[in-house]
């Protein structure tokens, strides 16, 4: 992927100084996901991991809205006519998107607005900071239509983001979880006016994307790997993965930087 020519069909992209921004960009239904741009965006976040000019990501959406999820008539109607064969290839399809966003080595930022419900909100889980408008309402809506609320990774996710009670109250029920509340829990690390949503996200990932990036990605799987070990298997993966990065050319800069008493400038390497 060249971040700078890259022109998908089915969302919004851009790309400015070392951040990429991707916008789902259908205001008129408030941002649903067809068939097309699951795969796209599943395939735009996996290309990411050979992206070395893209050190942070802004997910958001257009229109006041982030995602109203899954197209009704788009995705859940022609579902209900598939086979089995065909409905396992679908599911995996959007669990390879959460898949796709854990894995790509740069922070992702999601700055959400307005309707953040069903597979919207599972894109903001799956993304490592979220930013809140108070006017954004958050909903796991899978038990609405009659699915298990274990979608995309939701049982596994959520509960390490917010705690396993309250995950387990929005999957089973489907409510609304407000903006309040969600920073309250520690889905929203904060609430930001509407009016400045965008800019305080591009101001993050821009202090992310000028930091040490190749140690952010180290951070990034070891957050996610550690999940499922033990406490010394993860003091273990943490002494190698620091000792990597002690390697790296940015700890020689910093060091260098301080001693200097100067702001260290990074390069990833």
């Amino acid at each position: 992927m060249n971040p700078a020519t890259f022109a998908p069909t089915n969302f919004g992209w851009a790309f400015d100084d070392g951040v990429a921004t991707v916008t789902l960009n259908r205001p008129e239904r408030k941002n649903p996901l067809t068939f097309e741009s699951y795969a796209e965006l599943r395939d735009a976040f996996r290309a990411l991991v050979y992206a070395d000019a893209v050190k942070a990501v802004i997910v958001t959406g257009a229109g006041g809205n982030f995602s109203s999820g899954g197209d009704v008539h788009e995705i859940i109607g022609p579902l209900t006519g598939m086979a089995m064969p065909e409905l396992l290839k679908f599911t995996r399809m959007t669990g390879d998107l959460v898949k796709a966003m854990r894995g790509c080595p740069q922070p992702i930022i999601a700055a959400l607005d307005g309707v953040c419900v069903g597979a919207g909100a599972i894109m903001a889980m799956a993304s490592d900071l979220r930013l809140a408008t108070p006017e954004t309402k958050t909903a796991f809506l899978f038990t609405r239509v009659g699915l298990a609320g274990c979608d995309m990774g939701a049982c596994a996710l959520l509960p390490r983001i917010i705690g396993q009670g309250r995950a387990s109250e929005l999957l089973y029920t489907g409510r609304v979880m407000t903006a309040a509340e969600g920073e309250r829990w520690g889905f929203h690390n904060r609430l930001v006016e509407r009016p400045a949503l965008i800019d305080e996200a591009t101001a993050l990932a821009r202090s992310l994307a000028s930091g040490p990036t190749f140690a952010h990605g180290i951070t990034k799987t070891q957050l996610a790997t550690e999940w499922a070990v033990g406490i010394d298997t993860a003091i273990e993966m943490e002494a190698q993965a620091q000792a990597i990065c002690m390697a790296t050319g940015d700890f020689r800069r910093a060091f260098e930087a301080f001693a200097e008493k100067r702001t260290p400038v990074f390069e990833g390497n």
